[in-house]
């Protein structure tokens, strides 16, 4: 299906269409289809399946550590079949309004042979050439004082505020909030206020345009129990305090999304304000069409300065297209005020074929943690993106870039559009005017290629180079003073506390409203899962800084770790490496040494995989180098482990206890000889809290002795 659906990720050269021909497509018609994601049949337990050709590592993802391949070439991610799952909510409840017969065919196996773009609608979703409609109002709430919208878009800085936050550190104070927990504040300005919980709100206090105030609670109502209704009927504690920060227009930073738990009601309160967002932005837009048209000679033509440089103000980017669908489908429902009175939605059938999933590809169901079937249901391409136009009462799907008012796209989509320096083909002027940003599942970016979202933050808020027909009397005066960046609210939402995760946050996001993160400290750790009688042995490492951790580690393990497990009695012995640039230089010097060792990483053939496996378990090999991207992407049950070792703690802390538990699939009666390894330094304590606790990281981290830990499988 991956091959099938990256069809769409290309552009014919016979393209008749000339209308809106940017440099994006442009860019695409140079890019190739990805080769077809890997077939994966049912694993063999027994361990005794074919063996067959040799490794191959293939796929460009691997260049984010090794620079091999070119930046602007298309990766396969290597990621798992589509697995059966409980999520298919969003393409059922899509496919019951299809419009009839008023789209463009898909072939039902995604075979589109170039990237589509909806040329035939542009005048009726034009925003320069429309007027508010009567019935919808004429936005008059929307110029109150106390509505956050205007009050965030109306703010004039002044120079001496942006040397300010160019120049100076943020300030930053603590507070306890009822379901967020630590959340810490930041801002440059001073006059920033102490900022609390809303205990309770209604609806009609949140300014929210028509028809947003009917809808939501009914579309939010499948999150909502009991227990919520006395404070407040359509939000659950969780988005009442995320959508205060999200209305107030600061920066949010959330790290316990949870695909299982609370991911889906997430997606519908950043929905719900982007599309307050967009309604509010393109009803003033159109009144003030209204208004010039109206207007008498002589008056003030700069009195309407009400638009960016580019049309485009949210920009979301999620992992799959999956993601994208459900998306749509709730701004499509935050749309319709009941089941008469439908939205029109433009190439809904179109989107549905691409975007959706075939339940007649999903292969036999394999065992897998639940975690795994949340975040892998659906349509798993990460290829992909698409524009989204909304005026009034219709929804415009595959709108043009330039046209578009929410674009929703994966890291990947996104980078093969804004190209690589050099490169003559590459347009990321679209992202100018972004004046919402919304980064769902980063944490998911971090197995795939963190480059990517770097390379988008540094083209963000950007002045374009070139004009796109835009009328300057209309543009905002942050905009033409290239202030788009101190405007943009960025939210942020992840599975984890991550170094990588956190700089963003911290140096990409220049709010004047200031930032809000979430930094709840984990009191009990990922080891109380370990249900194996387990010695753990937690090793320091020394190192000066976090550049020199890298081959700190490496010499630390060949010094200190790997000599105690050449004897042959430690052998069954499964290293678990994060990084894939550590796995090649340990692979590398394995081979050199003449080590007896297989290996595993993302990139390795399933033949190859098997035949590891089965020397592993049988002993043939006394090392399995074993990589986490590949856990993250296959989960797969490793048989034979005896000794453990950690090269680097996890990104996800529930890893460790799933790699631990692995111990338990060996029937070998010789529970006394396990061992389990861990090295860590004093940079890694998020990772370490995850794992152990708070409170016992910290006493790791101030010592600099080897800890001793024995979990007896009742924790």
């Amino acid at each position: 299906q991956s091959d099938d659906s990256d069809k769409s990720s290309q552009e014919s050269d016979s393209e008749t269409e000339v209308e809106h021909v940017s440099g994006y497509h442009k860019l695409l018609a140079t890019l190739k289809t990805s080769p077809e994601s890997e077939s994966e049949e049912e694993e063999d337990e027994s361990e005794s399946e074919e063996t067959g050709e040799s490794e191959a590592e293939m796929g460009s993802e691997g260049s984010q550590e090794t620079g091999e391949a070119e930046e602007g070439k298309e990766e396969t991610n290597d990621v798992p079949e589509e697995e059966e799952g409980d999520t298919d909510t969003a393409e059922q409840m899509l496919s019951q309004e299809q419009a009839d017969g008023t789209d463009t065919p898909c072939d039902p196996h995604h075979g589109v042979i170039e990237e589509f773009t909806d040329v035939k609608h542009e005048s009726e979703f034009s925003l320069e050439t429309n007027f508010m409609e009567e019935e919808s109002g004429d936005c008059s709430a929307d110029r109150k004082d106390s509505n956050p919208f205007k009050q965030h878009m109306d703010k004039e800085l002044e120079e001496k505020e942006i040397e300010k936050m160019s120049t100076l550190p943020k300030t930053s104070s603590q507070s306890q909030w009822p379901r967020l927990g630590q959340v810490v504040f930041s801002s440059t300005l001073e006059k920033q206020k102490t900022f609390k919980a809303d205990k309770e709100f209604d609806v009609k206090q949140l300014h929210l345009h028509k028809p947003l105030e009917s809808t939501w609670p009914k579309v939010n109502k499948q999150f909502l129990s009991a227990a919520d209704k006395p404070t407040d009927s359509s939000f659950t504690p969780l988005q009442r305090e995320l959508f205060c920060v999200m209305n107030s227009y600061r920066d949010l930073f959330y790290p316990e999304r949870s695909a299982l738990t609370n991911g889906e009601e997430i997606r519908d309160a950043y929905c719900l304000h982007a599309l307050n967002h967009v309604l509010k932005a393109n009803a003033q837009v159109l009144s003030n069409n209204a208004r010039r048209r109206d207007r008498k000679p002589g008056t003030d033509a700069d009195a309407h300065r009400d638009q960016g440089l580019t049309r485009p103000k949210v920009l979301m980017i999620v992992p799959f297209r999956e993601c994208a669908l459900r998306i749509v489908h709730v701004l499509i429902s935050l749309l319709e005020v009941n089941d008469k009175k439908k939205i029109d939605v433009s190439n809904k059938k179109r989107f549905k074929g691409e975007y959706g999933s075939d339940p007649e590809e999903k292969p036999p169901n394999l065992k897998r943690p639940e975690d795994y079937e949340a975040v892998f249901a659906g349509n798993i391409d990460d290829h992909f993106r698409i524009g989204v136009a909304i005026l009034q009462k219709s929804m415009r799907l595959y709108a043009p870039f330039y046209s578009s008012d929410i674009i929703i796209a994966s890291p990947l989509g996104i980078r093969t559009v804004i190209g690589a320096e050099g490169e003559k083909k590459r347009d990321f002027d679209f992202l100018s005017s972004i004046e919402i940003l919304i980064i769902d599942q980063a944490d998911i970016y971090l197995m795939q290629n963190w480059e990517h979202v770097l390379h988008l933050m540094k083209h963000i808020n950007l002045l374009p180079l070139d004009s796109h027909g835009v009328d300057f009397s209309r543009v905002r005066m942050l905009n033409l003073n290239n202030w788009s960046k101190y405007y943009r609210q960025t939210l942020l939402f992840s599975a984890l506390q991550e170094p990588q995760i956190n700089s963003v946050f911290n140096k990409h996001c220049f709010n004047y409203m200031g930032q809000v993160a979430v930094r709840n400290v984990p009191l009990t750790g990922s080891i109380s899962h370990v249900v194996v009688q387990l010695p753990h042995v937690f090793r320091r490492l020394e190192a000066d800084s976090v550049t020199s951790v890298i081959d700190g580690r490496f010499q630390f393990f060949i010094d200190k770790v790997l000599p105690e497990y050449r004897d042959a009695i430690m052998s069954h012995t499964l290293i678990y490496v994060p990084s894939y640039f550590d796995y090649v230089r340990l692979r590398n010097y394995f081979k050199k040494e003449d080590l007896n060792f297989t290996h595993i990483c993302e990139y390795t053939k399933k033949a190859a995989v098997c035949r590891a496996r089965r020397f592993f378990l049988k002993g043939e090999k006394q090392f399995l180098l074993f990589t986490e991207r590949f856990h993250f992407y296959k989960r797969y049950t490793i048989k034979g482990i005896r000794n453990l070792i950690f090269y680097e703690l996890p990104t996800y802390s529930h890893f460790y206890s799933e790699i631990c538990n692995m111990l338990k699939a060996t029937d070998s009666g010789v529970d006394a000889t396990w061992t389990c390894t861990v090295l860590y330094s004093k940079y890694d304590v998020q990772k370490l809290a995850a794992v152990v606790g708070i409170d016992r990281a910290a006493q790791m981290l101030q010592s600099k002795k080897n800890v001793h830990l024995f979990v007896t499988g009742e924790n």
